[in-house]
């Protein structure tokens, strides 16, 4: 049966901060409708049945292998499909880490809905894994061994709030992984051109490295010129723009987990100068690299 909470017309959303994941399976009524969004992210791993998703102007299916990724503070609405009778899913809201965006950059259907289709079967089986571990992770103490992950062929799973901090990291690793795997284990999105992703995982992979309009032209085997073109066609940025971004993404990253400092994180993320470094990172974030470090 729905929760009952859930099928408000505007339910309550957990706070921006809290990671809760949790596992449903859902039948006839079962409705979520928040005029306003929520104030997180939202995950959906459908592995059963079907549910309808609209959100910033699209409105999908999400069936067995679909995952669906639904930003804040827009408009939502989701349920079970009108042609199903049950939807069965991992749901799970969260903050993301920056390099997450880039990778469901691709599968944009609307405003703040990204739809990654038809996850490859081979993959599916460990994006379950990952969020049963996520979920296990949730609920650990820190001390002795953490609690086993849900079987496989549990249905339901109760949420759980990521508590306390090593948990919520923990648990965060897992939904990385989830999105990870979704991402690189999907055919691809609608009108991808695969010399663009191919330009975008290289740009990726090492943010540093010294990348050009020419360079990574030759890596697909186009002219600098076609490859800007049908780059910027396909992702609405240019080249460069997007390198500078998944620089900005990588320092923020090794900001958050290392303890370089500032000039070095600058140099590691492909910067020609700690001043340039602080002024791109602060346009970009709106805070300084130490104040974002906190």
């Amino acid at each position: 049966m729905p929760v009952a909470s859930e099928n408000l017309p505007d339910p309550a959303a957990p706070p921006a901060e809290v990671l809760i994941v949790g596992r449903y399976a859902q039948r006839a009524g079962y409705a979520v409708r928040r005029e306003r969004g929520a104030p997180s992210w939202l995950l959906l791993w459908t592995d059963g049945g079907a549910g309808r998703v609209r959100q910033g102007g699209a409105e999908l299916t999400a069936r067995d292998g679909d995952l669906v990724v639904l930003a804040p503070g827009i408009r939502q609405d989701y349920g079970l499909a009108p042609d199903a009778e049950r939807w069965c899913f991992w749901w799970v809201h969260f903050q993301p880490r920056p390099a997450w965006e880039q990778w469901l950059r691709p599968y944009l259907r609307g405003a703040g809905c990204f739809a990654v289709p038809r996850v490859a079967p081979g993959v599916r089986p460990r994006i379950g894994a990952a969020l049963r571990r996520a979920h296990a992770d949730a609920r650990w103490s820190g001390e002795g061994a953490p609690p086993p992950a849900v079987a496989a062929h549990r249905t339901t799973a109760p949420a759980v709030v990521a508590a306390l901090p090593h948990a919520h990291e923990l648990a965060l690793n897992g939904v990385e992984r989830a999105l990870l795997l979704g991402t690189c284990g999907a055919p691809g999105a609608v009108g991808e051109d695969p010399r663009v992703r191919r330009a975008e995982a290289l740009i990726a992979a090492d943010p540093a490295a010294p990348h050009t309009v020419a360079s990574l032209a030759a890596a697909v085997a186009l002219s600098p010129s076609r490859f800007a073109h049908l780059f910027a066609a396909r992702t609405g940025r240019t080249p460069m723009r997007a390198l500078r971004e998944a620089r900005l993404r990588h320092a923020a990253r090794l900001l958050e987990t290392t303890a370089l400092d500032v000039g070095q994180v600058a140099s590691a993320s492909g910067f020609a100068s700690p001043f340039h470094f602080s002024r791109a990172f602060r346009a970009r974030f709106g805070v300084s690299p130490r104040g974002f470090r906190g």
